[in-house]
């Protein structure tokens, strides 16, 4: 009998596994297919009328309906700690594709995002990146990251609040990486603060190296804006992302 109810359980939990990397791999199809379906004409509409500003409502709305299809609900707290005419540089850990199109989202405002250059290699999303504000770093190459954040720090200076995950990349489910340091320099010569964010149970709906994925609650907690004004050293910076970090670390941990 011990035998029997072994191999039953195997059986369930291998049912299980299955249907998860089902629901990762719809995950993918969906984004590719509301990707494919939706941004060619976006972008050449837009293009061909010199209103670049169209593209954002069209990616809000395919960011939403990406993490409906996959059953993905936000909970979201701490919105109401930020000034709503005040603008932001978002730091935020990183351990899902999710993660993106919930900060997309769910910031409470226009927004930009600091990407990986990788990503201007994607169909379609390459291209339309610089339509929504959505700048490509690369930390490979030292000046060439120094003069993408001082052009994101003039453009938060006109008023466009920023994201960065500040890991760099996606961390593995349950891990925080040590942050960069490139989006605290750019908030400290935009003169703005920064809003720690922790973002959690996405490695669990669809963690990195899993392939796997699965319906659920991702929650976002804003924190408590923190000034950069008056962090004029190196040593300034490196305290405050030893704060922030503590911040999103001890909030992760809850």
């Amino acid at each position: 009998m011990k035998e029997s109810a072994a191999i039953e359980k195997t059986m369930v939990q291998e049912s299980s596994s299955f249907m998860r990397r089902l629901h990762y791999w719809w995950s993918l199809f969906v984004a590719g297919a509301l990707l494919g379906i939706i941004g060619p004409p976006v972008l050449l509409f837009s293009w061909l009328v010199n209103r670049h500003h169209l593209v954002y409502p069209w990616a809000l709305f395919g960011a939403r309906q990406w993490l409906r299809l996959s059953g993905v609900r936000v909970k979201v707290r701490g919105l109401e700690l930020l000034d709503p005419k005040q603008t932001y540089v978002f730091v935020s850990n990183h351990r899902s594709y999710l993660d993106t199109a919930a900060m997309f989202i769910y910031t409470g405002r226009r927004i930009g995002l600091l990407a990986k250059k990788e990503l201007l290699k994607v169909p379609v999303l390459g291209v339309g990146m610089g339509f929504v504000n959505v700048m490509a770093i690369d930390r490979t190459n030292r000046e060439s990251a120094i003069r993408t954040t001082e052009a994101a720090a003039k453009r938060i200076q006109s008023g466009v609040s920023f994201a960065v995950f500040v890991e760099g990349t996606r961390a593995k489910p349950g891990e925080l990486l040590p942050f960069k340091k490139g989006a605290f320099y750019m908030a400290r010569q935009a003169g703005v603060p920064v809003v720690p964010v922790a973002i959690k149970n996405s490695d669990v709906l669809m963690g990195k190296g899993t392939g796997e994925a699965r319906s659920g609650i991702l929650e976002m907690v804003f924190m408590s804006p923190v000034e950069t004004v008056d962090r004029t050293t190196d040593e300034d910076i490196d305290r405050l992302i030893s704060t922030v970090r503590a911040r999103i670390a001890a909030e992760l941990s809850t």
